[in-house]
């Protein structure tokens, strides 16, 4: 197994991704804080270009992008457990885009939702009901993304499970309902309802405070 670390920060979605793909393969790490303000010259090392968590490093050897660490984790502990991504081809190929969807375009949406005005906050909100809308339809006939167990677009979407509504709650928005996305919703319920999950995520209370001083600090800023 060798040693395992990995850099991130408190209530990080990137780096938590990370961290439920370890627990769900049973593998131990060390966990490194870093501080947004004052990066660790390791962090900086190991992650030249970005500087940004997460990074995982494996026997001294960095690697850099939560999609990219969640596939190495995968392929280097291949027979702990079930494999996060599916065999075949063309499942890779499927979860590789939803992964994308997930971090680019309803990622993007929501930033338009929150710091937008006006045109391009409501075109954050039709794009962001068009991805839920696509990612409930994927749920059909699943409990979850990965089929009965947690896999890679599960731990993807940990995004949606969490922090999304976290940010609804700060901006005082509701854009993800029972009403509108009901697998959706039920997926997020039986997903924090694992105990691997519930130990591991930060506490929505926690999230919701953050987000709010967050959103407001950038208000201030546009104003000032």
């Amino acid at each position: 197994m060798g040693e395992v670390k990995v850099h991130g920060i408190f209530a990080g979605p990137f780096n938590k991704r990370v961290e439920l793909a370890l627990k769900l393969k049973g593998i131990n790490y060390e966990y490194i804080e870093e501080d947004r303000s004052n990066k660790s010259d390791e962090l900086v090392n190991y992650n030249p270009i970005y500087k940004q968590v997460p990074v995982l490093v494996h026997n001294g050897k960095p690697i850099c992008e939560s999609i990219i660490i969640l596939e190495y984790i995968d392929d280097t502990w291949e027979s702990n457990t079930i494999p996060l991504l599916p065999k075949h081809p063309y499942q890779r190929s499927i979860a590789r885009f939803l992964a994308k969807l997930i971090d680019e375009k309803l990622m993007g949406a929501m930033y338009k939702v929150c710091y937008g005005k006006g045109e391009e906050k409501e075109k954050g909100c039709d794009e962001t009901f068009e991805v839920l809308k696509y990612l409930d339809n994927e749920l059909q006939n699943k409990k979850f993304f990965g089929g009965d167990n947690i896999g890679f677009i599960d731990i993807v979407a940990s995004y949606i499970a969490l922090w999304f509504g976290a940010i609804q709650e700060a901006i005082g928005m509701e854009l993800l309902t029972k009403q509108k996305f009901p697998r959706l919703s039920k997926w997020i319920d039986e997903f924090l309802c694992c105990r691997i999950v519930k130990e591991n995520l930060p506490n929505r209370e926690v999230l919701v405070p953050l987000y709010k001083a967050q959103f407001a600090a950038a208000t201030q800023k546009v104003s000032s």
